[in-house]
């Protein structure tokens, strides 16, 4: 079933109001590729190939750089002289691959007195990486920021709702929104055996914590995607010109269950490769409710956005620190 996964041009939703008939088309299309899938990719997102190549290569460059210079951002657990625990770079020790995970680039030292949530964490990137790739690296996140936005304004115009509550969701600086780098060595041995199947995976079978998640990765492919009826899985064959978007569990809880996360996987893979997704997750102190989305009364009782983050954290290895 190579057509699984729906793609999908949004170029509509960049020129639009919305409200045009093919900005319409577009909506649907997402709103049926989140409700039946959880998986879909993106053409037409306005971010140029060369940008994303780019970054491609400032990740290989730090992954390939010396673990002196890689462990200058990383988090006190594997660095004793730094004070991040969530931001920076985790080695391959921990659950198979390499990773850098980077928040906004607006914080600055000042801001950590005013926001006090643990995820907001200022990561001195001068230490490990050059004047240029920094700016390109902040480029780069204002960008899928924005595409992000656009995305969940497609969910806000779904529930009939004003568009400016996605300001009350999401603010810059506050939002808990991560880019990051995930890189996968020569393993010698895969990470997990799935249950299910027997498959050797490069990483564990699992959902994802925000609201979306969009991803590039490399030619090498090895992202699964699996149906939740039949619980097959299925590639998601490499577009260079599409970026891979899917659902998360905050999500999930805004649409009280309308929209679910989606269990993914990456096969087990003896050359190097790379993946750049951008955890789309609301402000801090953003409090989560169905009624935020939904007109109707819920029992739930709202929960601020980072403590839902730290429960759904728990399951990951490279979290738990």
């Amino acid at each position: 079933m190579r057509n699984y996964i729906p793609i999908i041009n949004i170029s509509p939703l960049l020129k639009s109001d919305f409200d045009s008939i093919s900005a319409k088309n577009v909506i649907r299309k997402i709103e049926k590729a989140c409700k039946d899938v959880g998986f879909f990719q993106i053409t037409g997102h306005g971010i140029d190939n060369k940008k994303i190549n780019n970054i491609c290569k400032i990740g290989n460059k730090f992954f390939n750089s010396s673990d002196e210079n890689k462990k200058k951002l990383a988090p006190k657990k594997w660095n004793k002289k730094n004070k991040n625990i969530y931001r920076g770079y985790f080695p391959n020790t921990v659950n198979g691959k390499e990773g850098l995970d980077l928040g906004d680039f607006k914080i600055k030292p000042h801001d950590l007195k005013k926001h006090k949530s643990p995820y907001i964490e200022y990561l001195n990137l001068n230490k490990s990486f050059n004047k240029s790739s920094i700016k390109s690296l902040s480029n780069y996140f204002n960008d899928i920021f924005s595409l992000s936005e656009i995305l969940f304004k497609v969910i806000i115009k779904l529930y009939k709702k004003d568009l400016k509550i996605c300001n009350q969701a999401f603010s810059r600086i506050k939002t808990l929104s991560t880019l990051r780098f995930n890189y996968y060595p020569n393993q010698t041995k895969p990470v997990e055996i799935s249950k299910q199947d027997g498959v050797a995976l490069g990483c564990e079978t699992h959902v994802d914590s925000g609201i979306f998640t969009v991803l590039y990765q490399d030619k090498k492919g090895g992202l699964q995607v699996q149906n939740r009826k039949n619980k097959k899985w299925y590639d998601i064959t490499f577009n260079k010109n599409a970026l891979i978007v899917n659902t998360g569990l905050a999500l999930e809880y805004l649409s009280k269950g309308k929209f679910k996360a989606t269990n993914h996987r990456v096969l087990w893979n003896k050359s190097k490769r790379i993946s750049v997704p951008f955890f789309f997750e609301p402000s801090y102190d953003f409090k989560m409710h169905p009624s935020f989305l939904n007109n109707l009364n819920s029992d739930k009782k709202s929960i601020f956005f980072q403590h839902f983050l730290k429960n759904s954290l728990k399951k990951f290895i490279e979290y738990q620190r």
